[in-house]
């Protein structure tokens, strides 16, 4: 595909002709500053949480007891927003757009981090399940949030996370409607991928997991259920992010959410890992 000049922006439909590594270009080049749901089919994508050192470990720790929420996939070193395993790529200036925390609280919604990167930030890249949808779309099994054009529906959820130092909280769960007689495959497929979140968590009833309406979304669009289908929940990246707000760091950054680090890892080379 022929790149634009750089003054032209991307469409959704061009950046998703895009391989991972001319997608990344054209978003640091400003060209594009849309969701990376969808695109890059069969590539990892990665959430972001950069937080100063002094909580790194603590977090770290958190992740470890809460891996099929928080399933790290890289670590940057304290000041430095580059990363070398997952993809070749800058941090701070790789994801269509950022939000930007000061003591817990939203200041900056910006498309660089460049501005607020400071030299005591430890970056971490967690796993995303937009990583695996491609793999359930191989399989021809729905996505009615895709198909209707909505972005996935999130939902905080009263299943509590393992404590680790200053950081504590709920799980936060999408949610993906299947027919029934595809719900085990469905759940098959998603926990060959560790990296991305992995197994559900709940499937069927939400009241279960605190969860009153599934109307009332948290996050996301409100979900498309058809009759005959069950819904499954599956740990969503958005954990870390709240609960490291809620530990009120003088400086927190993170992506947009559903704009994340799309990198050159394959799902099938995450999955099982």
């Amino acid at each position: 595909m022929r790149m634009p000049t750089n003054s032209s922006k991307l469409r959704s439909e061009q950046a998703a002709g895009l391989s991972p590594g001319r997608l990344r270009e054209a978003i640091r080049a400003g060209r594009y500053r849309g969701t990376t749901e969808g695109l890059a089919p069969g590539y990892l994508q990665a959430n972001l949480l950069a937080i100063p050192a002094a909580m790194a470990y603590d977090f770290l720790l958190f992740s470890q007891r809460n891996p099929a929420a928080c399933p790290v996939v890289e670590v940057t070193d304290a000041g430095d927003p580059r990363i070398t395993d997952i993809a070749r790529a800058d941090v701070s200036t790789d994801l269509p757009r950022y939000r930007v925390f000061r003591n817990g609280e939203c200041v900056r919604e910006p498309e660089s981090a460049v501005d607020w990167w400071r030299e005591d930030l430890v970056a971490f890249l967690l796993g995303c399940s937009f990583t695996f949808e491609h793999a359930l779309r191989r399989a021809r099994l729905p996505l009615r949030h895709r198909e209707a054009g909505r972005s996935i529906p999130i939902y905080h959820t009263g299943i509590k996370c393992n404590r680790a130092g200053v950081f504590s909280g709920q799980m936060v769960v999408t949610m993906r409607a299947f027919p029934g007689s595809a719900v085990a495959e469905a759940v098959r497929i998603m926990s060959r991928f560790p990296r991305a979140h992995g197994a559900c968590v709940h499937v069927g009833d939400p009241a279960q997991i605190g969860i009153s309406d599934l109307q009332d979304v948290s996050f996301g669009d409100p979900p498309v259920i058809k009759t005959g289908d069950v819904p499954v929940f599956t740990p969503c990246g958005v954990t870390s992010q709240l609960v490291a707000q809620s530990a009120e760091p003088d400086l927190m950054i993170s992506h947009y959410p559903a704009h994340m680090l799309v990198a050159d890892v394959t799902d099938e080379q995450s999955a099982g890992c």
